[in-house]
């Protein structure tokens, strides 16, 4: 872990902090920041090296206003395509919107050196607070979020520490709590089909929680089948009809997420399968698109848009006492059996 300043500094990192890890003075460090050329190279690349250690970011905004700090909260988040962030989102803007604030959005495509650039890039401007997707970062981006000396608060997960506050559900338990359901069910032959991995970090943590209660009850994971890429109901087929050639005996499949899920149960239906006789289907974040499919997809309610509201309390100071970062709260994931699960 990088080297920065401890939670009760309260306040950024300055010039001053770089110039006494660089062993440079505070006017170089100023030059290599602003990619000035009377530098050697050896200086330059000390500077930025202890910088970037350090987690400091440069002030774009440095004496255009007295609070150095501009009304925006950033939010960062792996994909704006997903169906899944959408209700996130507007749990954010509906509790920032009397609050003076406005939300600024950043993707990172689930990769984690694309989500440093973007958190630089925010922080750079001064903004507010920020809320970020996940509790996994680079060294350089927690060094940066640590020492922004404003509120920020990680959500979608709460299985791990938070730099400052955190928002979200246990992917663990989401899986455990989804394995016994299957399990009660009767079903035994089961297999995982995951897009996104192993980039998503809740979606592996949700597969580690249901492998251990499978294995709680004697039950061994039958067969996986992962995608680097994003989710569709294409690929749902496509990776369906992929396990169940290889495995035609599973009797259940658990997906990742309810679009490829919602794929998957199409290409049963095709096949002709009895769902949930024959096999049983489940997926994960309970989207209303499933609503207007034949059978209802047993799922996981993930609370998307509660976590986003929740946050963005924190930021804004909203909660009762007025507090603001230093938060933990955990909401319960909801499992819905729907048609796919036998009662």
């Amino acid at each position: 872990m990088p080297p920065y300043l401890p939670p009760e500094a309260q306040r950024p990192l300055t010039l001053r902090d770089v110039s006494e890890a660089s062993g440079v003075s505070e006017m170089t460090v100023s030059r290599v920041l602003r990619n000035r050329a009377d530098v050697s190279p050896a200086t330059r690349e000390k500077v930025l090296a202890a910088a970037k250690a350090l987690g400091y970011v440069p002030n774009k905004i440095a004496g255009a206003l007295a609070s150095q700090r501009v009304n925006l909260v950033g939010v960062v988040i792996p994909s704006l395509a997903n169906m899944v962030f959408p209700e996130v989102l507007s749990g954010i803007s509906a509790a920032l919107e009397d609050s003076g604030l406005q939300p600024v959005f950043g993707a990172t495509n689930y990769k984690a050196e694309q989500e440093e650039n973007v958190i630089y890039e925010m922080l750079s401007w001064r903004p507010t607070g920020m809320i970020v997707a996940g509790l996994e970062h680079t060294e350089a981006a927690t060094a940066m979020l640590a020492n922004s000396g404003i509120p920020v608060v990680e959500i979608m997960d709460v299985d791990g520490e938070p730099i400052d506050s955190m928002v979200g559900i246990s992917h663990r338990r989401a899986g455990r709590e989804m394995a016994e359901a299957i399990l009660a069910a009767g079903y035994r032959r089961i297999g995982f089909l995951g897009s996104k991995m192993p980039d998503d970090h809740r979606a592996r943590k949700r597969l580690e929680g249901f492998t251990e209660a499978l294995e709680a009850a004697g039950v061994t994971l039958a067969a996986t089948e992962h995608y680097a890429g994003g989710s569709s109901l294409a690929k749902g087929r496509e990776m369906t009809a992929a396990i169940l050639q290889r495995q035609p005996d599973l009797d259940f499949l658990y997906y990742s997420n309810d679009m490829i899920g919602a794929g998957g149960m199409l290409h049963c239906l095709d096949a002709g399968l009895d769902i949930p006789g024959q096999i049983g289907l489940a997926g994960f974040n309970g989207l209303e698109l499933l609503d207007g499919f034949r059978l209802r997809l047993a799922t996981t309610d993930a609370c998307r848009h509660e976590i986003g509201l929740r946050a963005a309390e924190i930021v804004s100071g909203k909660i009762e006492d007025g507090l603001i970062g230093a938060r933990r709260i955990e909401l319960a994931p909801i499992v819905n059996r729907g048609d796919t699960i036998r009662a």
